[in-house]
């Protein structure tokens, strides 16, 4: 069976020989045509592997004033969460994931909602899980609710390099795209704010 390597070599020498061996316009504009169709549908196959991407927000303002570990959502915090609705409401999204925190889960719940979808829990600590979602939701949109610690822990993890540190405290706001056709390769991120 022949690669897609060896066809573009054969095609190659067979467009070279014809053009070579013809002074026929039509027939060497015909034989180019085929030889650039060919070309093209072999970039097409080439990319065997689907461009899954991830949204991976910090939730949004916590309400300080509450005396615990898991606090809900300030009104500034609510604020923002509509925002992020409208922001993203027209963006075809296939799964909402959140760790498992009052505040990470307050700020995708109404978009889940606006879109039909649940919110699904995970541990951003636990990298097979990102690993499981890159699988499940393989050439998706897939978006991620976490902390100032874990989002760019996952963005790193996806990149397959350290390259961005944790966020600062006062630091809402981002929502960062990350398109990646397997972890650590290729990875490319987009840096937003709302």
């Amino acid at each position: 069976m022949k690669t897609l390597c060896d066809l573009c070599e054969f095609s190659v020498a067979f467009v070279a020989k014809l053009m070579i061996h013809t002074l026929n316009p039509d027939m060497m504009r015909n034989a180019f045509t085929f030889f650039l169709l060919l070309v093209i549908s072999g970039l097409a196959f080439a990319q065997e592997k689907p461009i899954t991407t991830f949204i991976l927000i910090r939730h949004a303002e916590k309400d300080l004033t509450q005396s615990t570990s898991d606090p809900e959502l300030s009104a500034e915090g609510r604020n923002r969460v509509t925002r992020l609705v409208d922001v993203l409401k027209k963006t075809d999204i296939h799964a909402i994931y959140s760790t498992p925190f009052k505040r990470t889960q307050q700020t995708v719940e109404p978009l889940a909602s606006a879109k039909g979808l649940k919110v699904m829990p995970y541990q951003a600590n636990k990298m097979d899980e990102i690993d499981n979602m890159l699988k499940l939701h393989a050439g998706g949109t897939v978006l991620l609710s976490g902390h100032s610690n874990t989002v760019p822990m996952i963005i790193n993890y996806l990149m397959g390099e350290e390259k961005y540190k944790i966020l600062d405290d006062g630091d809402y706001g981002n929502i960062i795209i990350v398109s990646v056709t397997e972890r650590g390769k290729n990875a490319k991120v987009i840096w937003l704010r709302y």
